[in-house]
C-alpha cells in the first residue's frame, strides 16, 4: 500500500510538473528572428529592405497587423493568425513600422529656397557654372580652369569662365537611349604636355536586324573644339540587346593607370560571376589600352578584368590619401554599396546582396560568403548612388577627407565621414537640389555637382 502511495505521489508531481511546463508562458521570438523564420524567403533577408515599397494595402500599424493576421491568400500571402501568436504578430508590425522610418528619412518637404545650404560645420554656397543639359554626366576642369562636360544625350561641351558654352564636334556617335549615351569623361594625368581626354560612351551595331549595345572607351585630343585624332581602346564583349546599366565611370590612380566600370547590363545571372566576358567588372589597362602584365586574369580572354562580381558602379574614384580606387554600384531594391576595389576580389553580385528585387521577391537567401568581398557600407534603402570623389581641398576644412556621393533617387549630396577605411558617420548635403548625377573635385580646389531635372553644374563654394 506504502508503494503504491509513493507511486501515486510520484505520478502526481510528475502531472502537475508537466501541467505547470505547459501553463508557463512561452517565451516570444524577437521580431527579427519571427521576420527570419517566416517572411524573409518571400520579402528577402532584410526589413528594411522589404519596406521600401509601395503598399497596396496600406502600411500603418493596423493595416500591416490585418495583413499579417488575415493575409491575401489568393495573391499569394499566408493567412499567419494560426501559426504566430498575436503578441508576435505585434511585435512584427511594429518592426516594420519602425524600418518604414528609414525609407521617410528621405523624404524631403520642401525645394530649397535660396543657393547657400547649411552643413555640419559648414556654410557652402552654390554658383551655377553651365544649364541646358539634359543629363550632365561626365566632368573634368582643364589646366586652364574651363571645364569639360559630357551630356548624355550625346555631346560634349566645353564651358569657359565666363559661363560660354561651346560644342565640341566629332564625338563618337552614341546610342542615347534608356540609360546608354555619352557618359564619363576625365582627363590624362599629363594632359598638360599630351592633351590626351578619355570618354566612356554606350557604343551600339546592328545584327539581323537587333540593336546591340555595349560599353566602350575612346581617348582622343580637343583642337578648334573639335574631337580629334579619336582611339578606340575597349569594347566590353558581348553586346547585349539591354539599353541599361552601363557603368562606365572612369579613374587614373597615382601610377596612371586607368581604371572603368562596366554594369552588368541587367543580365546579372549570366554576366558578373563569369570571368569569360566583360560585364559586370571593374577593368585596369595602361593609358593607351595596353594590359598590364599583373593584371589578375592577363592571360585570360579578358585581360582588362580586375575585378568581378559588380552590378552597376556608376561612382569610381582614387582616394588621394591611400591611392586605392573606391567605388558605388547601385543595388536593386536596396543594397547600394561601397567598395574598395582590388585585385581578383569577387564583390558578390548575385550571389551576395543587402537588396531584393524590383518586384519585392529575394534576389538571394544570403548578403554574405566566404571567397565574396563585404562593401565598405551600403545603403538600405537605395539611393542610387552616381559620382563619387574625396574632398581633397584646403578650402574645405570641415569635409576634408569626406568621401562625397551624389543620389539620383532621393536628390541630394551624400556626405561620408571615413575612418580607417570605415564609413562612421554620414550627412545629407544640398537636400533636394536635384537628381545627383556627379560630384568632381575641381583642380582649383573647389567641389563641383550637377543634377539632372533640370540639367545643371555648380560650383559648391565656401
Amino acid at each position: 500500500m506504502q508503494k503504491k502511495l509513493i507511486g501515486l505521489s510520484v505520478l502526481l508531481v510528475g502531472s502537475l510538473s508537466v501541467m505547470s511546463l505547459r501553463t508557463q508562458p512561452v517565451e516570444e521570438a524577437p521580431a527579427e528572428k519571427t521576420y527570419t523564420q517566416y517572411c524573409a524567403s518571400c520579402h528577402g533577408e532584410k526589413v528594411e529592405a522589404f519596406v521600401d515599397r509601395q503598399w497596396k494595402h496600406g502600411n500603418s500599424k493596423a493595416q500591416i497587423l490585418a495583413s499579417i493576421t488575415n493575409g491575401y491568400p489568393e495573391l499569394g500571402m499566408p493567412t499567419w493568425k494560426e501559426t504566430i501568436s498575436a503578441k508576435e504578430i505585434e511585435k512584427l508590425a511594429d518592426l516594420i513600422v519602425e524600418n518604414l522610418a528609414g525609407v521617410e528619412q528621405y523624404k524631403f518637404a520642401n525645394k530649397p529656397t535660396s543657393n547657400v545650404f547649411q552643413s555640419e560645420g559648414m556654410r557652402v554656397e552654390l554658383d551655377t557654372i553651365a544649364t541646358g543639359f539634359d543629363s550632365p554626366w561626365g566632368f573634368a576642369q582643364l589646366p586652364n580652369l574651363e571645364y569639360l562636360i559630357s551630356d548624355r544625350s550625346g555631346k560634349l561641351y566645353l564651358v569657359d569662365q565666363k559661363k560660354n558654352k561651346t560644342l565640341v564636334a566629332g564625338t563618337p556617335q552614341v546610342m542615347s537611349k534608356g540609360q546608354g549615351g555619352l557618359l564619363d569623361v576625365v582627363l590624362h594625368p599629363q594632359y598638360a604636355s599630351n592633351g590626351w581626354v578619355y570618354m566612356s560612351y554606350s557604343k551600339f551595331k546592328t545584327d539581323g536586324g537587333k540593336t546591340l549595345t555595349s560599353t566602350a572607351i575612346v581617348r582622343g585630343k580637343i583642337k578648334n573644339n573639335a574631337w580629334v585624332e579619336s582611339q578606340e581602346i575597349f569594347e566590353a564583349l558581348p553586346y547585349t540587346q539591354t539599353f541599361h546599366h552601363f557603368g562606365s565611370r572612369l579613374a587614373f590612380d597615382k601610377k596612371g593607370m586607368l581604371f572603368f566600370s562596366v554594369g552588368e547590363r541587367g543580365m546579372e545571372k549570366v554576366f558578373p560571376q563569369a570571368l569569360d566576358n566583360d560585364n559586370g567588372k571593374i577593368h585596369r589597362m595602361y593609358d593607351d589600352g595596353r594590359i598590364p602584365a599583373d593584371n589578375p586574369f592577363a592571360k585570360s580572354a579578358h585581360p582588362s578584368v580586375y575585378s568581378y562580381g559588380q552590378r552597376n558602379p556608376q561612382g569610381l574614384t582614387l582616394n588621394p590619401t591611400t591611392g586605392a580606387i573606391w567605388e558605388t554600384e547601385h543595388g536593386p531594391r536596396g543594397g547600394d554599396e561601397i567598395n574598395i576595389i582590388q585585385a581578383g576580389k569577387n564583390y558578390g553580385w548575385p550571389t551576395i546582396t543587402y537588396g531584393i528585387n524590383y518586384d519585392g521577391k529575394p534576389i538571394s537567401a544570403i548578403s554574405k560568403k566566404e571567397g565574396m568581398e563585404q562593401p565598405i557600407s551600403y545603403w538600405i534603402p537605395s539611393i542610387a548612388p552616381s559620382g563619387l570623389t574625396f574632398v581633397d581641398s584646403d578650402k574645405y576644412p570641415a569635409w576634408k577627407g569626406n568621401l562625397m556621393v551624389g543620389s539620383l533617387r532621393f536628390n541630394y549630396l551624400n556626405r561620408c565621414v571615413i575612418k580607417n577605411n570605415k564609413v562612421v558617420k554620414q550627412e545629407k548635403v544640398l537636400v533636394n537640389l536635384g537628381r545627383m548625377r556627379n560630384v568632381k573635385m575641381g583642380v582649383d580646389g573647389y567641389l563641383y555637382v550637377a543634377t539632372e531635372n533640370p540639367g545643371m553644374v555648380f560650383r559648391v563654394r565656401p
